[in-house]
Order: structure tokens, then C-alpha cells, then sequence
């Protein structure tokens, strides 16, 4: 069974919808690959994300803003025959987005964009946010310049 391209948008948005937790790739100051797992928003076609105020993904997005994120799905155990080990395989679905992050200062559109990513897990987009908290935290935008998915065994 070889691996189908996801193309229709409704597919690649149904398979960022059931992702719980993305996982945004980056380059570091050295040079090497660098992995990070988040709680995401996704609204009209670009995804919200939120940090600390500092680390090393701040520093390595000031540097360099290029991303990659990985949202993966519907994962399902199968095989030919229970005895033979190469018969197993794992069905999946998984999109990978590439775009630039983009930090948002703005303190009304990180409470728009805070809501998105609330209601993502709680199905709310009704909170209220104390200032200091709003200067506390960090948001970022992507909108996405590439979107690839890819379908195995469905």
C-alpha cells in the first residue's frame, strides 16, 4: 500500500482539526534541527501558537522565522496476519505546514488569538484575560507558505 496525497482542503483542515498537539520544527543557532510540541489554534487557514516569554525557540525564531509543523491523525494499527511481523503497518493521516512565525504585540489580537486557541480545547472563546497575563505571554501567527498532507492505508 503507497502513501495518497492529501489535496482537498477540507481533508488537510479535518486532520490539523483531530491533531491535539502539533509539533513545529525549526533550525537553532548551530545549525541543527530542533523539535518543539504546542497547543495550537487554527482559524482560516493560519495557526496560532502561544509561549513563555523566553527560552531558546525565541531566540532561534528571532534568527531565523522559517518553521515547519507536523499534524498528524487517525492512527490505526493493521496487519495481514497475526503471526508475520512485516504484514503490520500503521494507517495515518498527517499535514505538514511550512511558514514564516510571526510575533503579535497587539494586546487586543492576542486575546482574539488566545480565545482561538481556548476554544480549540474547551469549545469556549469566552475568557477574560488580566493585563499582566496578556503582557506575559507570547503569541505568534503562521501563515502558512506551503501545505503538504499525505494519507496511508485510507
Amino acid at each position: 500500500m503507497r502513501p495518497r496525497a492529501i489535496t482537498q482542503q477540507q481533508e488537510i483542515e479535518q486532520v490539523i482539526n483531530k491533531t491535539d498537539v502539533c509539533h513545529v520544527g525549526m533550525v537553532d543557532l548551530n545549525g541543527m534541527p530542533y523539535v518543539l510540541p504546542f497547543n495550537f489554534g487554527y482559524q482560516d487557514g493560519v495557526l496560532y501558537l502561544h509561549s513563555g516569554p523566553e527560552g531558546k525557540k525565541i531566540d532561534i525564531w528571532k534568527n531565523n522565522p522559517n518553521v515547519c509543523i507536523a499534524f498528524s491523525s487517525d492512527y490505526l494499527l493493521r496487519h495481514q496476519h497475526d503471526n508475520v511481523a512485516c504484514s503490520y503497518s500503521m494507517k495515518y493521516k498527517s499535514v505538514l505546514m511550512y511558514g514564516k512565525i510571526e510575533n503579535i504585540d497587539d494586546l487586543e489580537e492576542k486575546k482574539r488569538i488566545l480565545n482561538i486557541i481556548m476554544k480549540k480545547y474547551t469549545g469556549r472563546d469566552d475568557f477574560d484575560y488580566s493585563l499582566p497575563a496578556l503582557k506575559n505571554v507570547r503569541v505568534f501567527r503562521i501563515v502558512p507558505d506551503r501545505i503538504e498532507g499525505k494519507a496511508y492505508g485510507y
